[in-house]
């Protein structure tokens, strides 16, 4: 029986980190870790960060929190800052992705409510997305893991299977409002939409008229070597979610959305205590200052080059471990050919962190500051883990074989 008053619902590794640096953890014994699974995408620019540190600390000394019952300035000039450089004219803060995702779903609904058509509140998904935790995001994922014991599944969402664009067009309706996904689905095994399939759902929502809303929680703010991921595909969405990165370790989320289709979020319609507070505020301004400067996101493919290319060669070195490299950016996964929570753990052995995902895939997402010597350091103790893991994995087939001989 477990001795902490805190819910049950962590499965955690028996490690308590006292601080951070860059890419690196320090244990409360002393033990230094490589981090790249940056608190699940969110630690954007590493642990400690100067800049950061620099404007938390500043504002921490001015003012905490007013609500939104007032004007927040260093709110208005984030938003300013998200809607010059993406598709949005407005922004919406909140404190999470779920948050952010919630924001989306209701201002994709009121937009057809507001245009006399209250009937097209459904929203088509992806099987294998995830969207949250609240209960309208984990009836938009979809997943039976989430949804079970928490009573009936908020009505609203049709999932249809990941890359089937014959299923998404069939299930199109009357009551159809929007098409919401990931761009790179994370949890869900990073798996990216190829730019070509993103480019038709975009057509095929002009074509009836639907809201396109991406989830880019994850694969924002530079994760995969553009601002936005659907970037890469030359196309825009009407609503987007975000988080994690865009707070680089301080709780917060926004919804972006063009002006069309926020225009129903009128007073009243919806709100947040804390969302947009000036300490999230401070800490979202100083992450745009180093992403927006000039040449950070070249210096993040570069970089995911060399993590991508060294990976591959671990794919093909332990076939009997990892059988394919795949992602965009630093949004990086190792689809494994042994359950992925024994390789993920092996790569823990080696004191370097990672993250499991869908389809039997360990993701790796490095802070977008990893340097070159992280990176290199990442895959030579992947590397040790996947020899070890083969080795071991060899002398069981010839221990069985030895005594099924006898």
């Amino acid at each position: 029986m477990s001795t902490t008053a805190l819910y049950q619902t962590f499965s955690r590794l028996p490690l308590t980190f006292e601080r951070g640096e860059g890419s690196w953890l320090l244990t409360d014994k002393g033990e230094r870790y490589l981090d790249f699974a940056a608190g699940i995408a969110v630690n954007s620019l590493g642990h400690a960060h100067p800049h950061l540190v620099a404007a938390l600390t500043e504002q921490a000394g001015k003012l905490w929190h007013v609500s939104n019952l007032y004007e927040i300035p260093e709110q208005s000039r984030l938003a300013d800052r998200l809607a010059a450089n993406t598709f949005a004219d407005r922004v919406f803060f909140t404190n999470s992705g779920a948050e952010a995702l919630e924001c989306a779903i209701k201002t994709a609904r009121r937009h057809f409510f507001a245009k006399g058509q209250p009937n097209r509140y459904r929203i088509v998904t992806i099987q294998g997305a995830f969207h949250g935790r609240t209960l309208a995001t984990i009836a938009a994922g979809g997943q039976e893991k989430y949804l079970e014991g928490f009573g009936p599944k908020v009505e609203g969402f049709d999932q249809v299977p990941y890359g089937d664009l014959d299923a998404l067009k069939a299930v199109i309706g009357a009551d159809t409002a929007a098409i919401l996904l990931e761009p790179v689905q994370g949890e869900g095994g990073v798996r990216a939409f190829p730019p070509k399939i993103l480019k038709e759902i975009r057509a095929l929502c002009d074509a009836h008229d639907l809201l396109l809303i991406f989830d880019e929680v994850q694969t924002g703010v530079g994760r995969t070597g553009k601002l936005f991921a659907h970037e890469w595909s030359g196309i825009a969405p009407d609503i987007m979610a975000v988080a994690k990165g865009i707070g680089g370790g301080f709780p917060m989320g926004a919804c972006l959305a063009t002006a069309a289709a926020s225009d129903a979020m009128v007073p009243g319609t919806h709100g947040t205590t804390f969302g947009g507070n000036p300490l999230a505020m401070a800490v979202g301004n100083a992450v745009l200052d180093i992403v927006l400067e000039e040449g950070f996101l070249d210096e993040v493919n570069r970089k995911a080059l060399l993590l991508k290319q060294g990976l591959a060669e671990i794919a093909d070195s332990f076939p009997g471990v990892v059988s394919e490299a795949r992602g965009v950016g630093l949004l990086m996964g190792l689809k494994c050919v042994l359950p992925n929570n024994v390789v993920k753990d092996a790569i823990a052995g080696e004191k370097l962190l990672c993250v499991p995902a869908g389809d039997n895939v360990v993701r790796l997402l490095p802070p977008l500051t990893a340097t070159d010597e992280d990176i290199r350091e990442a895959i030579a103790r992947i590397r040790t883990a996947c020899e070890k893991l083969q080795t071991e994995a060899q002398n069981e087939a010839k221990g069985a074989r030895a005594k099924g001989a006898v």
